[in-house]
């Protein structure tokens, strides 16, 4: 074809190609259009360097990138070579490669900078004759060459071509161009490319093409990309090339990415060798490989201190090993040695690293001064550190410092988006999160899986499942972590049926062998009560991974529905087998059995072995410490244990305030509130539902100050009331005999009130006998949760205290076939580390007789001592006589009878009740403290109660 003609072709193509339309002249190439084909074809490429092209990855906003990226989109779409000088100045038009090859002799001495613009659209018949002029001149033109290098870096298309004129030609192509086409495969990404281009290079390669190399497949997502990384290291010392400190660098990455510390070791002892541990760029590859696998922190800090010169790399390196060790007092205190060096020596990383170790170990103080330290250094705008602080506002400040950061920040990004997602979630505002979420610009994976967390974590398992299905049914990525919050929100729920769908969707679409959702399923079946199908998955359990978490949610499982000797023998088989690793997770697990159960002399050991092995720095076992030995009623070593805590979170202060709840001491727990007001320490949700609770544990009425906090709650500490704030109010108004100012609190709350605040005020009905508030009460609670086994149980009981036994027969006959299950009363009591369980008339007890001759002594002496049973707890019907059968074999009686039996005279007796005590009980047991003389310490769910000389503790109010 005629050259004008091409050039006319080659036009109606770019422009048919993006739709623009052709002058009438162009349609056809006859003399006449030559002009204004040119003319077409020069403001075409005017146009194209406006934009990159399509299929060019975009890059940083860097001068150098936009200029070789404006080469690369015109190299892919023209026939002609246009030069000019920069600033760009008129085009010279060179149409055939001896033209070109003139221009270029003319210009080889000229030190003006050119910009060259090559563009090919199905037709590459002119780039080997230009790359062999080209290379007949390597010598004079290495700007050429490096301008085709870089452009090649941005369009695969080019580089195939390139790489397939290179074939053609008949001479030998310098190796300067088949390195630049081999790491322009690198940088495009085109691995298995650039490897088969590695294998079939003319000479040997250097040690910067194995570095590069070496680099990339490092940093692939693909695993076996990066065991070839390691692979092309020993090729290179095995060709006799010797690394240099970029090569150490880029093989330490590969040893990260793989996990391979043995590697990364040998690496170090050769590095040590030849000399490049004396290099900062390569001591921080080193520090990396130590922080990142394994989590050798000492040998990291020694790295550091060995360091002769330091830079900023090796400060954000030590620091970011600090905080991922949770040393969170070292990173803190490595930065201010960094400020001694050099005040204004941070970035960025090192900004948000330690806004994380702040928001982590409860250091407020010091996050308020990192963030000040980043204004005051320039760092205040930055969009990785307006990040980091929405995080530490959202666990330390309130929510309106969060929303000022928000708008405050001239960038944002999907992470600034997602924060402010997880943000609202945190304080509650499940509808402001939503409202986030559908303005958010760009969503990604970790976007949806903030939102569904966040249901989960309030309680939104129907909406957690709404928006799983709808990832599923829009095709969005899915990761275990995805899957994972899906199954919390079937735990949430607890119905059977969607958790086996969900199970059968994870078998489908292979998440079944994934550890992590595996684990996850086990744990749901246990939250639902099947225990059957987590022991079926638990007994088949192949994945390495996770076998000591899937331990541990077995345990908690049996503990959590009241098998409470599996439990411990589950704990003394997964240790002897080595199955458990017992660290900070495991321990902290374990605590909670402990304390679930009252198994003291186990707790005690656990918390030995915290201390053995470093664990009780770390908070969170910490805290379980603390719970662990109020639960055991042990308030002196709980007391003891926080105040020798190192460091301290709002957990920790929310622990205490429980413990003391849980031993009725209202008035303590108000101490501890007033000393955190002292220490300036931000209260949360859980904190004001615990205060609001202790003034109906206070030896005085104090329902006025009650009040007073309550209505401050919105305006003075930013916290929306929910239906937990306003059941403990209701509880505490319940407590002192206000009974209808709380059923009027109810009826004017702003947000539908829940299940669980009538059921507060149906319980204070109990307390005081009010059977009309209380009636009124029950018919909301059973019209909001007609599915509850609880509600079930309630009305049945209802009917039974009405004698209207038929009913109450016909509602329990019912409950039985739709599949509904009441975890029965149940009291246990601890002798020689063994758990002894009863329940009511039970004769499982291997020494039943002996209890029950025990109980026959033991209920006669309490008669003698006054003691007159009440059948009005006995809710069946049956003749009198029979129901004080049934009353003295309630579980409590027996627990209290065995525990007399074996031990010594004087001793107290510890028992533990998984639902409330009833009436009869209780006052049974007074009495069984006055003719054994002994004092009796139960746990039921309302707290202790401690039975001394006839009185008990809860002054008759539980």
């Amino acid at each position: 074809m005629h050259h004008r003609a091409l050039v006319a072709e080659l036009c109606r193509r770019c422009a048919e190609e993006d739709d623009l339309e052709l002058p009438p002249s162009c349609r056809h190439p006859s003399s006449s259009a030559i002009e204004e084909t040119k003319k077409l074809g020069f403001s075409r490429l005017l146009q194209v360097q406006e934009r990159p092209h399509r299929n060019v990855k975009p890059t940083n906003n860097d001068s150098d990138n936009h200029y070789y990226r404006q080469m690369a989109s015109l190299l892919l779409r023209s026939t002609s070579f246009f030069f000019s000088p920069l600033p760009q100045s008129n085009p010279i038009n060179l149409k055939t490669p001896s033209q070109f090859s003139s221009f270029l002799h003319s210009h080889s001495h000229s030190h003006t900078q050119y910009k060259l613009s090559i563009k090919l659209n199905h037709h590459h018949a002119l780039l080997p004759p230009l790359l062999q002029s080209t290379l007949s001149h390597d010598h004079q033109y290495p700007l050429l060459l490096d301008a085709l290098s870089a452009s090649l870096r941005f369009s695969p298309h080019l580089a195939s071509a390139v790489h397939a004129a290179l074939l053609k030609l008949q001479e030998h192509p310098t190796p300067h161009l088949f390195t630049a086409l081999l790491l322009a495969y690198l940088k495009l990404n085109l691995l298995p490319a650039a490897h088969r281009l590695f294998l079939s290079l003319p000479s040997p390669p250097n040690v910067v093409v194995y570095s590069a190399l070496i680099s990339a497949f490092s940093k692939s997502n693909n695993h076996h990309h990066r065991h070839h990384a390691l692979l092309f290291f020993l090729h290179m010392v095995h060709s006799d090339v010797l690394p240099n400190d970029y090569a150490f660098v880029a093989v330490l990455t590969a040893c990260i990415q793989t996990q391979n510390l043995q590697f990364g070791q040998q690496l170090h002892a050769a590095i040590v060798k030849t000399g490049y541990l004396d290099s900062a760029f390569v001591a921080n590859a080193l520090m990396g490989l130590y922080g990142k696998c394994g989590g050798r922190y000492s040998l990291v800090l020694k790295l550091f201190d060995d360091m002769l010169q330091r830079d900023i790399a090796s400060w954000n390196t030590v620091i970011s090993v600090a905080v991922k060790e949770f040393m969170y007092d070292d990173a803190l205190s490595l930065f201010r040695e960094m400020q001694a060096t050099d005040d204004l020596r941070v970035d960025d990383f090192t900004l948000s690293t330690l806004l994380a170790a702040c928001s982590r170990s409860a250091s407020v103080v010091e996050g308020f001064q990192v963030h000040t330290h980043a204004i005051k250094v320039g760092w205040g705008n930055n969009l990785s550190v307006g990040n980091a602080l929405i995080g530490f506002y959202t666990k330390w400040g309130t929510i309106d410092d969060v929303v000022d950061l928000f708008e405050e920040m001239n960038e944002r990004d999907v992470i600034t988006w997602t924060e402010m997602v997880a943000a609202y979630m945190e304080f509650g505002f499940v509808d402001l999160a939503m409202e986030v979420f559908d303005e958010m610009p760009e969503r990604n994976v970790v976007s949806y899986n903030a939102l569904l967390s966040g249901f989960c974590k309030n309680g939104e398992g129907l909406k957690a499942l709404d928006l799983f299905s709808k990832m599923v049914e829009e095709g969005m990525e899915l990761t275990d972590f995805s899957l994972t919050s899906a199954v919390n929100a079937c735990s949430l729920l607890g119905d059977y049926w969607v958790s086996r769908q969900v199970h059968g969707f994870a078998l489908k679409f292979a998440f079944g062998s994934n550890a992590c959702v595996e684990a996850a399923l086990l744990d749901m079946y246990t939250r639902s009560g099947r225990m059957g199908d987590a022991r079926k998955m638990f007994c088949r359990w192949e994945l390495e991974e996770f076998i000591s978490v899937v331990c541990t949610s077995m345990i908690c499982g049996y503990a959590r529905n009241g098998q409470l000797d599996e439990a411990i023998s589950l704990i003394q088989q997964s240790q002897s087998e080595g199955k458990m690793i017992m660290d900070e997770v495991a321990a902290t697990s374990m605590l909670g059995i402990c304390g679930t159960i009252g198994c003291h002399d186990m707790g005690k050991q656990i918390h030995c072995h915290a201390v053995k092995f470093g664990y009780e720095s770390n908070i969170g076992v910490g805290n379980a410490v603390v719970s662990m030995y109020f639960k055991c009623g042990n308030v002196d070593d709980a007391i003891g244990m926080f105040n020798g805590m190192p460091s301290t979170d709002i957990v920790s202060w929310n622990t205490l305030i429980s413990g003391h709840l849980l031993q009725r001491q209202g008035d303590k727990a108000l101490e501890v509130w007033s000393d955190m007001q002292k220490k300036g320490i931000k209260p949360d949700q859980v904190t004001f539902v615990l205060v609001i609770s202790a003034y109906r544990l206070t030896s005085l009425n104090l329902v006025d100050d009650c009040h007073r906090l309550f209505n401050l709650l919105r305006n003075e500490y930013q916290v929306e009331p929910t239906c937990e704030h306003y059941s403990s109010f209701i509880s505490v108004l319940g407590q002192w005999g206000l009974l209808e100012e709380a059923e009027e609190t109810i009826k004017t709350m702003p947000f539908e009130p829940s299940a669980s605040v009538w059921r507060a005020l149906l319980d204070s009905c109990r307390l005081h006998k009010n059977t009309i508030i209380g009636n009124r009460a029950a018919k909301h609670i059973l019209a909001m949760e007609p599915k509850d086994p609880s509600t079930y149980i309630l009305i049945s009981n209802l009917y039974s205290a009405s004698a209207r036994w038929h009913l109450s027969e016909m509602v329990r006959k019912d409950m039985k076939e739709k599949g509904f299950h009441k975890h029965p009363a149940q009291s246990w009591i601890i002798c020689q580390n063994k758990i002894h369980s009863f329940y009511a008339r039970d004769r499982s007890h291997p020494q039943e007789k002996d209890i029950y001759s025990g109980l026959e002594i033991l209920i006669l002496e309490c008669l003698k001592a006054g003691y007159e049973p009440d059948t009005s707890f006995v809710l069946h019907e049956v003749e009198e006589y029979q129901k004080k059968d049934f009353l003295f074999c309630h579980s409590a009686k027996l627990a209290a009878t065995y525990g007399i039996l074996m031990s010594k005279p004087g001793k107290p007796i510890r028992i533990v009740k998984n639902i409330l005590l009833c009436g009869d009980c209780h006052t049974f047991l007074k009495y069984v403290s006055v003719v054994t003389k002994r004092d009796i310490f139960l746990r039921d769910s309302s707290g202790f109660h401690c039975f001394s000389n006839g009185q008990c503790s809860c002054k008759d109010y539980w």
